[in-house]
C-alpha cells in the first residue's frame, strides 16, 4: 500500500489530502528501498494535485466574473425600490398648493437607462414604475419576483458566492503548498538514489581494484 495513501492522512476542511514532507529519504524508503516505485507515486499524487489546482483555479474564474454581475443586478434592483419608496413618501407628504404642479410631481415618470446586449454594445430604454423584475436564474430559466424578494435572493445568492469564492482560493493556496513539498520531496529521493547508485559504484570500483591488486 502507498505509503501517500493513509486513511489517517491529514486533510484540509473539504477533505484534500496533505502531502507528507519526506525530512529522512533512507527511513521513508525502509531497507529494501525502490526509490523508483516512490517517484512513480509521487508523480500520481503531483498529477492530482494539479488536477485540482486546474478545477479550482477555473471555478475561481467563473465566480470572480459572477460576482461583479450579482452587485450589479442587486444595485439596480435596490435602487428601483428605493426610487419607489421615495415617490411613496413623497406623495404622502405633499401639501395642497397647486392641483397641477401636485399632479405632475406624484405622476410615475419613467426612467431613462442604458442596458447591456453584449460586452460591446448598448441601447437606452426607458423603464416604468414598477415592483417587479424578472431575474435570470440560469439554464435559461428566467422568473419573476417583487423587488423585496428579488433583493432578498440577490443577497444570498452574493453571500454564498463570496463565500465559495472564499474556500476556493483557500484550497487553492492549500494545493500550491502540497505540490511544493511533493516536488521536493521527488527531487530529494531523486538526488538522494543519485548518491546511492554513485556510492554504490565507488565500492564496486574499489573491489575490483583489491581484487586486481591480490591476483
Amino acid at each position: 500500500m502507498s505509503k501517500l495513501a493513509s486513511d489517517n492522512q491529514e486533510r484540509n476542511p473539504r477533505g484534500i489530502p496533505k502531502a507528507p514532507f519526506i525530512a529522512d529519504v533512507a527511513e521513508y524508503l525502509g531497507p529494501d528501498p525502490n526509490p523508483e516505485n516512490a517517484l512513480k507515486e509521487f508523480q500520481a499524487a503531483l498529477a492530482k494535485y494539479r488536477y485540482m489546482d486546474h478545477n479550482l483555479t477555473q471555478r475561481r474564474r467563473g465566480l470572480e466574473d459572477k460576482i461583479p454581475d450579482i452587485k450589479k443586478t442587486l444595485a439596480m434592483v435596490e435602487f428601483l425600490q428605493e426610487r419607489r419608496e421615495g415617490k411613496g413618501a413623497g406623495g404622502g407628504d405633499a401639501e395642497e398648493s397647486d392641483d397641477d404642479l401636485e399632479d405632475d410631481e406624484d405622476s410615475p415618470k419613467p426612467l431613462t437607462t442604458t442596458f447591456e446586449l453584449n460586452d460591446t454594445l448598448y441601447a437606452e430604454a426607458q423603464l416604468e414604475d414598477t415592483d417587479t423584475v424578472h431575474l435570470w436564474l440560469g439554464a435559461n430559466v428566467m422568473l419573476s419576483y417583487k423587488l423585496p424578494a428579488a433583493i432578498s435572493l440577490l443577497r444570498s445568492k452574493l453571500d454564498s458566492a463570496q463565500s465559495s469564492l472564499a474556500t476556493v482560493i483557500e484550497d487553492l493556496e492549500f494545493l500550491r503548498e502540497q505540490i511544493t513539498v511533493m516536488e521536493v520531496n521527488t527531487a530529494r529521493v531523486y538526488n538522494w538514489d543519485v548518491k546511492r547508485r554513485r556510492e554504490l559504484r565507488e565500492k564496486e570500483a574499489k573491489a575490483g581494484n583489491i581484487e586486481a591488486k591480490a591476483s
